[in-house]
């Protein structure tokens, strides 16, 4: 068996990538704040889903992935495959976000649309991986690969159930940093699967270097991330207003009984 090392630059990849997940929950949550508000409602769904699986998850798993080195083998990235991923961890977000906004599936949309994001969000994890590519042989330990798709899961449902009912900017915040927790435990559960061994007849990887396809993904999204931030900060919202209207017209779903 070759060493795997998840720190190679120490503390300082997970601890930016958490930062960064932390980062992309907040904004999305402060994003779902504006949609409940019913003002641009698919916008911010949209503004939503790039926060939170763009930055919270998706440039958290690749910026943890900058310190992932195999001792003794080379790592190369598919670009086509990486940049799939990125999708993926955005569109199930999206989707996720928009299951369990409808009103018709009462709780049950919660628990669908936490099961679809939680399930994609594995996809978006192993995705990454498989677009990883080394000379070395890599395998899986299939019980905590099931582990992180168990916590995925969870995960996702709780951050889609914040989405629906975190209010105030403490809450949110503190919503947010256990979203950031979540996802880079399920990111480093799922890692923490790989097992690597030394192979005779692979040819030494092609691709492109972890900096060199990496670090402009990251940046680009980043970007984004400001420009939403300062859109957000150049928004205003109510949200005991929208609280208000978002009660009315739920009474129309769910009538209260005498």
């Amino acid at each position: 068996m070759l060493e795997i090392d998840h720190f190679s630059h120490g503390l300082l990849t997970p601890a930016v990538a958490y930062v960064m997940s932390f980062t992309g929950s907040l904004l999305g949550l402060r994003c779902m704040a504006r949609a409940r508000t019913g003002t641009a409602r698919d916008g911010w769904l949209i503004a939503a889903a790039v926060a939170i699986g763009g930055t919270g998850i998706w440039v958290m798993h690749f910026i943890a992935m900058l310190g992932f080195a195999i001792n003794g083998a080379s790592i190369r990235y598919d670009v086509p495959i990486t940049l799939l991923s990125a999708l993926i961890a955005m569109g199930v977000v999206w989707l996720g976000l928009g299951i369990a906004q409808q009103r018709t599936l009462g709780p049950l949309g919660l628990f669908i649309g936490g099961a679809i994001t939680g399930a994609g969000v594995g996809a978006m994890h192993y995705a990454g991986m498989y677009a990883m590519k080394s000379d070395a042989a890599i395998g899986y330990d299939l019980w905590i690969v099931a582990l992180s798709i168990v916590i995925a899961v969870v995960a996702a449902t709780a951050a889609l159930w914040f989405t629906l009912h975190v209010r105030g900017t403490l809450a949110t915040i503190g919503a947010a940093l256990v979203m950031g927790v979540a996802v880079s435990g399920m990111h480093y559960t799922g890692m923490s699967a790989m097992h690597v061994r030394e192979a005779q007849h692979l040819h030494p990887p092609t691709g492109a270097g972890a900096m060199q396809l990496l670090t402009p993904l990251i940046v680009g999204i980043s970007l984004v991330t400001v420009l939403l931030l300062l859109h957000l900060g150049s928004t205003d919202v109510n949200e005991e207003n929208a609280d208000t209207s978002r009660a009315s017209r739920s009474a129309t779903y769910w009538p209260t009984r005498d």
